[in-house]
């Protein structure tokens, strides 16, 4: 089986603007072990290239091509049956990939966990080098390559397995894991008995996050009081009475719409769940808590990862894991401070070129504001630039109040991989108000992430495929796409939309950039104020403070994005270069979209021949 930090828990089923990878993750044998024999490639996914088993195919080349796709398939099942819940939320009939129905549990996570994690990649990798690549089908090929990658990068976290920390006060487990319970669809009697299993060991659960975390202390990687208070605020969102909470209210909603029960067992499901959440739930989150309080008074000041033991080479990991990117951290660096540059440099000529902008730029609007309007229209505006896709269902809904102050501004939430039911946009009306709410349902919506989604499932990929891909990629996607909306047709001017996109990127590029400078370079709250007030003229404390923990609570979520998003930015302004007349931006946008969430490591040889098929000009 895989495991990686990036993806203890559930990584792949919650995209969110501010990222969701929680939880370590352990597989538990079901009582019925899946067959690799029982899963055949019609069942599932495409296993390759259409030649296989054909004509002109060596026997030796289809001996490896058949023990490929059951070693895929092998490790997609294991990587799936380890996690009921992450089973629940990838596919919605598990049994015809030949996976067996599961206790319910939550992973296990532990020190000595992370250490057999390490073990059995390593022995995984192993097994994948086994394989001649040469004798393997391009889209085998492919699927090797990004297996490789993922697993050689998860080899450069070996020893450092402590400095992994699940609990952060927006994208921790204690803050996204409720939502997910939420979002636990019950399309049968059996779904809500396996959700009720599930969720009254939920205080097991985070005694062993609490036991954890005593662990990191004891290698003197407690967090700060600060950082710790931070955590405990989310917590308290979760303290309050079962019957008015919207874990009750959204187990009754969902409850209702499961066919034949009776009324009887309705009720008796009603006062399960609100058992399970008094006796479980509440004191599952006040226990973490209290745990987290004992340890107040004992880390170091606030201050960015680099100032831990091995701090920084467990940021140059994260970097490697959670971007995709080739670059080495200084690199990066200079890429991100080029980019500013060029993004100052092009407001200045706009602004010089266009006198009149300095008095329009707080008329800059879009011309709808609803959600689902927002959706309609973006759907609409990128016909000409993206793929073509068959529509697809969205349901638009509203983080509950009482989670406001602890979420996101929005999220997508990816849909089965074998399911094409409705896709579920949540939006956070605290945070995301105003013209904001356009580019951010382009991020997660059209042509963000559920356009990507969608356009992934149907290509019918591999499904060991869906658990590689690097979250650089898919942020990188999404903050495009949200910075591409501004060039839609949308009524304003072409040079105030160009100086409130540049304006945008900006801003992402200063977090990207703040985000090494805290957490690799070591800079104190100190300096990241005096250089926020020099060049930024940013004079607020408050202001600063914020920017400063949010990246000291999350290093490298916010450089994943930005990251990502200059890696395809970059890619296509070479194929623009390189093209000339010939360059399409829908053929490189689908380009991009058929890399199926690989890291840009893995990208940039497959571009490479791209550009060659498409005729560049390479003199």
């Amino acid at each position: 089986m895989m495991k990686t930090h990036r993806n203890r828990i559930l990584y792949f089923l919650i995209v969110l603007i501010a990222a969701a990878f929680c939880g370590c993750s352990r597989y538990t044998p079901p009582s019925e072990p899946y067959q690799a024999e029982e899963y055949h490639a019609s069942d599932g996914f495409d296993a390759g290239e259409p030649d296989a088993g054909q004509d002109g195919v060596s026997d030796e080349a289809r001996a490896a091509r058949e023990q490929f796709d059951a070693f895929t398939a092998r490790i997609f099942c294991e990587s799936l049956a380890k996690d009921p819940m992450s089973l629940h939320f990838t596919l919605q009939n598990p049994e015809s990939f030949g996976i067996a129905a599961q206790d319910m549990h939550f992973p296990s996570i532990s020190h000595e966990q992370l250490l057999e994690d390490a073990r059995e990649n390593e022995a995984l990798l192993q097994e994948l080098l086994s394989f001649d690549p040469s004798l393997l089908s391009s889209g085998q090929l492919f699927t090797w390559q990004n297996l490789k990658d993922t697993l050689e990068t998860e080899a450069l976290s070996r020893g450092l397995e402590l400095l992994y920390q699940p609990l952060s006060p927006v994208i921790g487990v204690q803050a996204q894991l409720p939502v997910l319970l939420a979002e636990y669809d019950f399309s049968d009697k059996q779904d809500v008995e396996d959700y009720l299993a599930l969720l009254a060991q939920i205080d097991t659960y985070y005694a062993q996050l609490a036991d954890y975390e005593k662990e990191r202390h004891s290698a003197g990687l407690t967090p700060c009081d600060d950082a710790i208070d931070r955590i405990l605020a989310s917590c308290r969102d979760y303290l309050s009475s079962p019957e008015s909470s919207f874990m009750a209210e959204t187990f009754e909603s969902r409850l209702n719409e499961v066919p034949d029960l009776t009324d009887a067992e309705r009720e008796a499901y009603k006062k399960t769940n609100l058992n399970i959440l008094q006796e479980h739930f509440v004191p599952a989150y006040a226990n973490l808590s209290a745990a987290l309080e004992a340890l107040k008074g004992t880390g170091k000041g606030e201050q960015g990862l680099c100032h831990f033991e091995n701090g920084k080479a467990y940021y140059e990991y994260l970097v490697a894991s959670l971007t995709g990117t080739d670059s080495s951290v200084p690199e990066l660096r200079q890429r991100i401070e080029k980019e500013l540059g060029s993004n100052m440099a092009q407001i200045g000529l706009l602004m010089k070129n266009h006198p009149e902008l300095s008095d329009s730029l707080n008329d800059f609007r879009f011309p709808v504001t609803d959600p689902v309007e927002i959706l309609n229209h973006l759907r609409e505006q990128i016909k000409s630039d993206f793929p073509g896709l068959d529509d697809s269902g969205f349901e638009v809904k509203h983080v509950p109040k009482a989670l406001e102050t602890s979420l996101s501004p929005a999220f997508f939430l990816i849909p089965p991989l074998d399911s094409n039911d409705t896709n579920v946009i949540y939006i956070n009306d605290l945070l995301s108000g105003g013209d904001d709410l356009y580019t951010t349902l382009a991020h997660e919506g059209y042509p963000g992430h559920l356009y990507q989604s969608v356009y992934f499932n149907r290509k019918n990929p591999c499904p060991l495929q869906r658990l590689l891909v690097c979250d650089g990629y898919s942020e990188g996607w999404g903050l495009y796409c949200e910075l591409y909306a501004y060039s839609f047709d949308n009524g304003n001017p072409e040079p105030l939309k160009q100086v409130v996109a540049q304006s945008a990127a900006s801003i992402y590029g200063l977090y990207a950039l703040l985000d090494i400078r805290i957490n690799y370079d070591g800079w104190d709250l100190e300096q990241t104020t005096v250089f926020l007030k020099t060049y930024y003229g940013i004079e607020d404390t408050d202001v600063i403070e914020e920017i400063y923990h949010s990246l000291t609570d999350n290093p490298v979520n916010y450089l994943k994005y930005y990251t990502g998003f200059l890696e395809i930015r970059t890619l296509r302004d070479e194929a623009a270069k390189a093209l000339g007349e010939r360059y399409d931006v829908k053929a490189f946008h689908q380009f991009i979209l058929d890399m199926e969430g690989a890291p840009f490591r893995v990208i940039k040889p497959y571009f490479q021949t791209w550009l060659s098929e498409c005729g560049a000009d390479r003199n």
